[in-house]
């Protein structure tokens, strides 16, 4: 089974949903300055991109999908970390 249009599709709408998200956070962020709203922009904002790196890297680039994977996955520890803080911040 070609699982790659799936894993494009998929890559897409974490784009185009990461995308959305972050911007809204960040709108919220330059509206009311509130440090844990730029901190949520930036978790989502790094997830967003590593999971868009990840699918450049594997399809575009033809990188080893282990690194691609411990990429994608470093970036996401990263950015749920910021979303964390995000929550406890005040």
């Amino acid at each position: 089974m070609n699982v790659t249009p799936l894993v494009i599709v998929l890559k897409t709408l974490t784009l185009v949903l990461g995308g959305v998200i972050t911007y809204f956070a960040l709108k919220a962020y330059r509206r009311t300055g509130s440090p844990a709203l730029r901190s949520l922009a930036i978790g989502f904002g790094v997830v967003t991109l590593g999971a868009i790196l990840a699918g450049l890297a594997d399809q575009v680039f033809t990188v080893n999908r282990d690194f691609v994977l411990v990429i994608e996955s470093a970036l996401t520890v990263i950015g749920f970390a910021a979303i964390a803080y995000s929550l406890y911040a005040e």
